[in-house]
């Protein structure tokens, strides 16, 4: 057993460095002896054997981020002697629910700091079986007696005709249904799940193709394996490896005991520095010399190629072992472009399935293939079986392949795992991996997998290649996993828009839903999605299991988890009595001042609104002190060519007839723009700033913005200085909001939940679960509080932060909701746009539909209003006007997709701003005509911004962003530019301006705030 093989090793090097870990900046590495961990262990064994021993239970959860302590809290579980089963904190509380429910796990432990996140999502289910056990940081939590009969609830999760094929050597096919709680077999041989001590771990598949399965792996399927694996490597007692997978992924299993059984040092490092490729690496190749590194090919990638080469596969590097595996393994010649001539690591390629955990085969790459004068145009082989691990490939009838292609089978007389409610398996039992080989003079080649393959018209076609193109990589990239996210492979909206109408025109013909697939999920869904509506009725579907939405559902066809969960906190969070004033903006000059007294601001004057109160698109003037000077590019200036038109043709605004004009250089030299601060939020950052101003003058300005590393910070507009970072569940591309009160941030996420954070700290104060990806940013009605959001699972929710409760929901008639809803006052509608091409106007009170238009194409833009129209923009190119009422009064016609939201303000009532990807950036009047045009020198994704001040010679000025980067200050009257500055990343994010401060996102990871002052000025 696992832990026994650990404890001779600690017999053998009590006094050696078992665990290393690498804590976040400024913290000094931390070690643990083998003789420690041990020690924590054992009490830990102890502390269970009294508390949860007695019950015989066999399976205990760990609910954890990585830390000093892991091995200590996994071992402890293993000597009870019980499976652990660990529990992402960060995965949706869906999935976690339901893995918690299917396991019937009646302890978990929780780690310490993680209790708040704990009980907001599982408060209902478990409660506090005893203190915290100080010193080794955990809880203990039980499963609530009325919570202990989840058949009816788990059995409504998975799909009754869903059946799970398992083939053996010579016995028949059978087949475990849902509500089955035996496996029957013929045959004697079996291996019995409810037989003492058997099971080492258990863990769930993703889900990413329906309903995720629950592993149950005994010690005799995982020893074999890393025994061998330890042989193949070489592991010695001198060796450092790092825990590079999540816990819930089983080459964690591996990682962590071919270290403590052979008395080398495991690295742990917090999630936060995993994604800092800089500091990863440092504390990987610079603190800790780690030896070992299993790896996927997209984490390897993730440290970019200067890295590799520079570290990883440098000449000195520590890295003896380089084992990739979980997906296709890179190009040969990529690996050989970073591999330095002098470097010795030992590369290999790994192939496996969580369902016979861990790796299956293994094939060292010859260190002649990276000579100079090798071949490396050919492909890897998956390699050799590994102890005990069987591998056979089969065609479309069950027959075995000596040559040619089929699907590979694995297992094992012991390689075998129980699958959901399996309780005996015999021997020798060969689970189908959906994974196509091809087989050539006994070595197997990868193919893909068994749903990546479209056949249409008598034509394959291959979708990973297609994304491929699309997203730009080179053809000896590493290729993109199957699990892979679109928009997290390098995607954007426009990319994932290509992808969809290429997707089309292959196939002949349309494809509904298609593009929120590609934009919410992994590519083997886009398969799946596409087989679905082109063979609704065909057995030629390779894969026959039900598709279901990655959310589950629950009893009468109710969403489980997509009403409410009311969140507790051991603090006893209360809204602060009476309200803050303050002054909101976000993108497209959405302005919002709340709770303010006629003297509010009137000390010093500053702040002046124009226009309607409240959600209606608004803008402000501010009198603020100028700005030290700046150099200016005014070279890239020089060619930039406006085009000016008074009257547009309404019927056939495309054929306008220009007057082109050069900006001159008396207009470059006009503004000039500097770096104010920056701040790192260590991935992209294509949110959109929100900037808080509060009416006292004592308390400073914020920005809140979120980024892709799942952190949302709150940053002094003034000083640059992060208030507070709070790491929420995924990525975050929704722009926040403020609540009523001025006491809340709302923001949407990736993992389906709408956060309610504390402005002041950054706490949580309450979570809303939806059925998919929150892209969708968050709109305030001033009036009653409510917050109004889209997801992605074509809905619109009406939100009571204060009660914690969904006041009402709409389903928008197909088509994810990826923009922002646009609220206004006079009439009270609420405005939403879906990928499926609708405008619907909504009660904001009710939930019910008063008027909607189709508009045949996505919409990735905000609808924006006025006192008189709704404007927005399709990908269709055209810029569409409707009256309140629902009448198309005109469309104006562009020669790009227009992602961008049209911007309204009430500084310039008469005209709409907006961009789009023909890299213009245009003003119309409110009868669409084209006032004037400017040409940047990239596609133009964010809305504009209108501002004025008077250290700026109070011009109306229009701030706007093109993708490669480039800062525009514009003339917002004439569109003669005043100002620009160059960014050193592409930009999706929209900017937002508080007097001379520019605030806007870059996926260079940073957010940028940026000063704006006259250049002539300052040189006096």
């Amino acid at each position: 057993m696992l832990q026994e093989l650990v404890a001779r090793a600690a017999g053998r090097h009590p006094r050696r460095a078992a665990v290393r870990f690498q804590g976040s900046r400024g913290q000094p590495p931390a070690l643990r002896t083998y003789a420690t961990v041990l020690q924590l262990a054992q009490e830990l064994t102890a502390f269970l054997q009294k508390r949860c021993g007695r019950r015989g239970t066999r399976e205990i959860g760990l609910y954890c981020y990585p830390g000093i302590n892991l091995p200590s809290w996994i071992l402890g579980i293993l000597q009870v002697p019980a499976a652990y089963s660990p529990i992402d904190p960060d995965a949706p509380p869906t999935i976690s629910t339901y893995f918690i429910k299917k396991s019937n796990l009646q302890y978990i432990l929780v780690e310490n700091d993680k209790i708040n996140k704990f009980q907001m999502s599982h408060a209902d289910f478990f409660y506090h079986n005893s203190s915290a056990i100080e010193h080794i940081g955990l809880t203990l939590f039980q499963m609530s007696s009325s919570n202990t009969d989840f058949s009816s609830e788990v059995d409504n999760m998975k799909s009754k005709c869903e059946p799970f094929k398992a083939v053996g050597n010579s016995q028949p096919e059978y087949t475990v249904c849902p509500d089955q709680t035996e496996v029957k077999s013929s045959e004697a041989g079996s291996t019995d799940a409810d037989q003492k001590d058997t099971l080492a771990y258990v863990l769930h598949t993703s889900g990413t193709t329906g309903i995720p399965k629950i592993v149950r792996v005994p010690h005799k399927c995982i020893v074999p394996n890393i025994q061998h694996l330890k042989s193949i490597f070489e592991i010695t007692q001198d060796d450092v490896l790092f825990l590079a997978s999540p816990l819930t992924f089983d080459p964690s299993v591996v990682e962590l005991f071919m270290a403590l059984t052979s008395g080398a040092s495991i690295l742990v490092v917090p999630n936060t520095i995993k994604m800092m490729p800089v500091e990863l690496s440092a504390a990987l190749f610079h603190h800790h010399h780690v030896t070992v590194l299993q790896a996927t090919p997209t984490l390897l990638r993730s440290f970019g190629a200067h890295i590799i080469k520079s570290r990883v596969l440098s000449a000195n590097t520590s890295l003896r072992v380089l084992a990739l595996g979980g997906e296709a393994f890179p190009a040969l010649s990529l690996l050989k472009s970073w591999k330095h001539k002098e470097n010795k690591t030992s590369i290999f390629n790994l192939y496996g399935i969580t369902e016979v955990s861990s790796w299956a085969t293994c094939y060292k790459i010859p260190e002649e293939v990276f000579s100079a004068d090798f071949r490396t145009d050919f492909p890897v082989p998956l390699g050799s079986p590994l102890l005990g691990t069987k591998v056979e490939v089969r065609d479309a009838n069950g027959s075995a392949v000596l040559e040619g292609e089929g699907q590979i089978f694995i297992g094992g007389e012991e390689r075998i795992c129980f699958l959901d409610d399996e309780v005996t398996v015999p021997q020798g039992t060969m689970r189908e991996t959906g994974d196509f080989v091809r087989v050539k003079n006994a070595d197997l080649f990868f193919l893909g997998r068994k749903d990546n393959q479209i056949k249409r018209h008598s034509k394959r076609f291959n979708i990973e290649y297609l994304q491929q193109s699309v997203l730009g990589l080179p053809c000896d990239s590493t290729g993109i996993s199957k699990d892979a996210v679109f928009l997290y492979s390098g995607g954007d909206s426009l990319k994932a828009l290509r992808f969809y109408e290429e997707i089309e025109m292959l196939v002949g013909k349309a494809v509904p839903g298609l593009l929120e697939v590609i934009l919410g999920h992994s590519i083997e869904e886009v398969y799946r999605h596409i087989l679905k509506m082109l063979f609704p009725d065909e057995e030629q579907l390779m894969n026959p299991d039900n598709v279901v939405k990655r959310k589950l559902r629950g009893n009468n066809g109710e969403e489980f988890h997509g009403k409410y969960i009311k969140l507790t906190s051991e603090r006893g969070l209360e809204i602060a009595s009476g309200l803050i004033p303050f002054v909101a903006l976000n993108r497209g000059n959405h302005f919002f001042s709340m709770n303010f007294t006629k003297s509010s601001m009137q000390p010093k004057n500053t702040v002046q609104v124009g226009g309607e109160p409240l959600q209606q698109p608004s803008s402000l003037h501010s009198k603020i002190p100028g700005v030290m000077k700046s150099h200016v590019r005014g070279s890239e200036l020089e060619n930039r060519i406006l085009t000016v038109e008074n009257k547009a043709n309404k019927n056939d605004h495309s054929s306008v007839q220009h007057i082109h004009a050069e900006c001159s250089n008396s207009s470059v030299a006009e503004l000039a723009l500097c770096e104010r601060w920056k701040s790192n939020m260590r991935k992209c950052v294509d949110a959109s700033p929100l900037v808080i101003i509060p009416a006292k003058e004592e308390v400073s300005a914020s920005v809140y913005i979120g980024s892709h590393s799942h952190a949302m910070q709150a940053i002094d507009l003034d000083l640059g200085e992060i208030k507070w970072e709070k790491t929420l569940g995924d990525r975050i591309e929704s722009s926040a909001c403020v609540s009523k009160c001025g006491n809340f941030i709302v923001v949407g996420c990736y993992d389906g939940l709408v956060y309610v954070l504390q402005s002041s700290d950054g706490e949580i104060h309450w979570t809303f679960v939806t059925e998919d990806t929150v892209k969708s940013s968050a709109v305030v009605d001033p009036s009653s509080g409510l917050v109004y959001i889209g997801s992605h699972d074509q809905h619109v929710y009406a939100l009571d932060i204060y009660k914690k409760v969904c006041i009402w929901k709409l389903h928008c008639e197909g088509g994810a909701v990826f923009s922002s809803p646009c609220l206004s006052s006079f009439p009270h509608h609420l405005y939403v746009a879906t990928l499926g091409g609708l405008l619907l106007a909504v009660n904001p009170v009710t939930g019910n539909k008063i008027w909607k238009s189709n508009l045949g194409k996505p919409l990735f833009s905000s609808p924006h209003c006025n006192e008189n129209y709704v404007c927005v923009g399709c990908v269709d190119g055209n810029l569409y006007c409707y009256t309140h009422s629902g009448e198309k009064v005109w469309q104006f016609s562009t020669n790009g997709p227009v992602f961008s939201s049209p911007c309204l303000s009430s500084l310039t009532k008469q005209e709409i701003f907006f961009g789009s990807h023909d890299c213009f950036i245009y003003c119309c009047n409110m009868e669409g005509n084209l006032l004037w045009k400017f040409e940047a020198t990239s596609s133009v994704y964010g809305t504009p911004f209108i501002f004025q001040s008077d250290d700026l010679n109070n011009k109306i000025l229009l701030a706007a962003v093109s993708t490669d980067g480039k800062v525009w200050i514009l003339n917002a009257k004439s569109g003669t530019a005043e100002g620009i500055d160059k960014l050193p990343g592409e930009v999706f994010s929209s900017p937002v301006v508080w007097g001379t401060k520019l605030v806007v996102g870059c996926r260079n990871d940073y957010v940028y705030c940026l000063d704006l002052h006259i250049a002539g000025k300052s040189n006096s």
